[in-house]
């Protein structure tokens, strides 16, 4: 059976998500960020914009950071996912979800995931940045609330490991 917008009947995606290998039956062309919100109910991704220009649907795929808006389900068979909901380990937040919220970096929580992944992958590369650096690799997230200066600075401290216990 073939859907007008999504194309050939749900198949079989098997992937890793957060470390734990899951299988779900998708439409090939469904979004990643609606299989993720609504299949496998990790709701921390969040839709913004739906078209890549925001960075609040920010994931790692194979350690890139990605777009989940942008990406067929199909295209992350054999996949290795990190959402937000996996950062925290038995219960103890990760050092930059700590920093944010310390340094006031997250309001309405829209932009917070995206951003916070984002600033993962950019300190797994560099894990000293400058400030320069941290506004480029944080430069495909948008945030309405904050005015940035609350998540480099909470960036910074993460990266210094100045983050409390």
């Amino acid at each position: 059976m073939l859907s007008p917008l999504l194309g050939p009947a749900k198949q079989e995606i098997s992937l890793t998500v957060n470390g734990a290998p899951r299988t779900i039956h998708a439409f090939p062309m469904a979004r990643l960020l609606d299989v993720l919100r609504e299949d496998l109910d990790l709701t921390g991704t969040k839709e913004g914009c739906g078209e890549g220009e925001c960075g609040s649907c920010s994931i790692l795929m194979n350690g890139v950071l990605v777009n989940s808006c942008l990406i067929p389900a199909l295209q992350a068979i054999g996949s290795n996912i990190a959402t937000i909901e996996g950062l925290a380990n038995d219960n103890r937040l990760h050092p930059l979800q700590k920093a944010f919220l310390e340094c006031g970096a997250a309001q309405c929580g829209i932009c917070t995931p995206g951003m916070i992944l984002a600033a993962v992958h950019l300190l797994e590369n560099i894990p000293q940045p400058s400030l320069e650096e941290i506004r480029e690799g944080l430069s495909g997230n948008l945030c309405r609330c904050t005015g940035y200066l609350q998540i480099f600075d909470a960036v910074a401290k993460a990266s210094r490991n100045e983050v409390a216990d």
